[in-house]
């Protein structure tokens, strides 16, 4: 699987965030047998929602979950806690059921939440979880908003 391609997708998904200083701006990119099947990003629905939320809801308004063996990736790893009370990505990932794995562009930083345990929890449940090299700087960059096209 070409992980540099479809992080790049998730990337430019990232840059169509709307900034706002009370949340990072993050993109994903569902992908399944080697075809994305989703993208999203954050606040791209209504309701202060998450990259990874915005991918699942599009999924989810065809089918009742996504095919067995997806891969999502995201540009900043999956919220295991929200101020908001809303559901955490990392839930709303390990309750489809069907994810083989979540590759990741920069380790979210303790900004709003300090310890973030959804790389432990996912792969606790069998869920390979990686970091893509070399999207740290980048992905970080337009999640803080210092990145503007």
């Amino acid at each position: 699987m070409d992980h540099k391609k479809w992080m790049k997708i998730a990337i430019e998904e990232a840059k169509k965030s709307k900034y706002i200083p009370t949340a990072f701006c993050v993109g994903a990119a569902i992908v399944n047998n080697g075809e994305l099947i989703s993208t999203g990003y954050s606040r791209e629905l209504p309701g202060n929602t998450h990259a990874e939320e915005c991918a699942l809801k599009k999924i989810y308004d065809q089918n009742s979950t996504v095919p067995n063996g997806s891969v999502i990736y995201t540009t900043m790893e999956p919220c295991s806690e929200r101020l908001s009370g809303n559901k955490p990505c990392t839930d709303r990932i390990l309750e489809d059921g069907n994810f083989a794995a979540v590759y990741v562009g920069v380790m979210e930083p303790d900004t709003f939440i300090k310890k973030n345990i959804g790389k432990e929890r996912l792969e606790k449940a069998g869920i390979i979880y990686a970091l893509i090299p070399g999207f740290e700087e980048d992905a970080l960059k337009i999640a803080q908003g210092k990145f503007r096209p």
